[in-house]
């Protein structure tokens, strides 16, 4: 057996009944509302009229031609953005019995099954999109949601490994997650990329034990690069080398995806430095709200189950 990291001793000394097992996945969604592991019960939020009327396009182009690639791929992405998760894996699952070999679909649908905490499927999934892609040229994806200069930062293949990446962090597989966040970081040259593989990495060698190879990871972090999408991870790595206090990043607000990253970000960080009752206080704050598949919740959440078993508190 491995030695234990300190961090991993910290976490062990402060929980009285760790828990060992593969995370639990009982959740339920319905039409509206979603229960999450930790038994939080949110609704399924009435989607804005746009959403719901790119949905509505997206549909009625699939039906009309659903041998067509590209409409199912952006029907199954528009379904999810309204909440439709489990419709959106249906339509990849239809979509990959057409196209067996489309790493795009598989890579779809293993974001989906981490939506809905179904992790070993949404790992199956993308190392099976990890495989398909070996040997083949790189493609900008589009953007469903487009940022405010309307230009792509991200690709096919940082995507696959990036939320691959995310469901072995979520399992708590840290070597596998490095490994994979490496390859997500040598998938393109875009700063966006960078910094937003660059934060896992480093916190998941923090959680290793290793802080001085955790540090080596920053060298890629420049104080006059340009960020367009993925500020709060540049905010993070600015964190980690030391530029920023972390007070100017504890902002309060409603949860979302970016605020949730850097909330998670800040509570991992107070936990590598030994103050485990204020991440753990952060994480349990983090769960109560209402972004609850922001990858910062499924982390926050997965920590305080695996870490302090939460989940039997309830």
């Amino acid at each position: 057996m491995k030695a234990l990291s300190t961090l991993a001793v910290l976490l062990l000394l402060y929980s009285c009944n760790q828990k060992t097992a593969d995370i639990e996945t009982e959740e339920t969604l319905t039409e509206d509302t979603f229960t999450t592991p930790l038994g939080k019960t949110f609704p399924i939020p009435n989607p804005p009229e746009k959403l719901l009327t790119h949905y509505e396009e997206a549909k009625s182009t699939y039906e009309a031609n659903p041998e067509d690639l590209e409409g199912l791929i952006w029907f199954g992405r528009r379904s999810a953005y309204i909440g439709k998760y489990d419709e959106a894996i249906d339509i990849y699952s239809k979509g990959i019995e057409k196209f067996p070999n489309e790493p795009k679909l598989y890579r779809h649908r293993g974001h989906r099954y981490i939506s809905l905490r179904e992790y070993d499927k949404a790992i199956a999934d993308l190392e099976k999109a990890a495989e398909l892609i070996q040997g083949t040229e790189n493609e900008i994806e589009p953007d469903g949601m487009p940022n405010a200069m309307n230009i792509p930062v991200s690709s096919l293949h940082g995507n696959i490994y990036y939320h691959l990446g995310l469901a072995y962090y979520l399992i708590h597989d840290y070597e596998k997650a490095y490994d994979t966040y490496l390859n997500c970081r040598e998938s393109g040259s875009h700063y966006d990329n960078i910094v937003s593989s660059t934060h896992w990495l480093y916190m998941i060698q923090q959680r290793l034990g290793n802080p001085e190879k955790a540090d080596s990871l920053l060298a890629a972090i420049h104080a006059d690069s340009t960020v367009i999408e993925n500020q709060s991870y540049a905010d993070l790595c600015e964190l980690y080398k030391g530029w920023i206090p972390v007070d100017s990043l504890m902002e309060e607000g409603p949860g979302s995806p970016s605020n949730d990253a850097v909330r998670y970000g800040i509570a991992n960080w107070y936990l590598y430095h030994g103050d485990t009752l204020k991440a753990t206080q952060m994480m349990k704050e983090l769960v109560d709200e209402k972004a609850f598949t922001s990858f910062g919740y499924l982390a926050a959440e997965s920590d305080l189950i695996y870490y302090f078993d939460e989940s039997k508190k309830q």
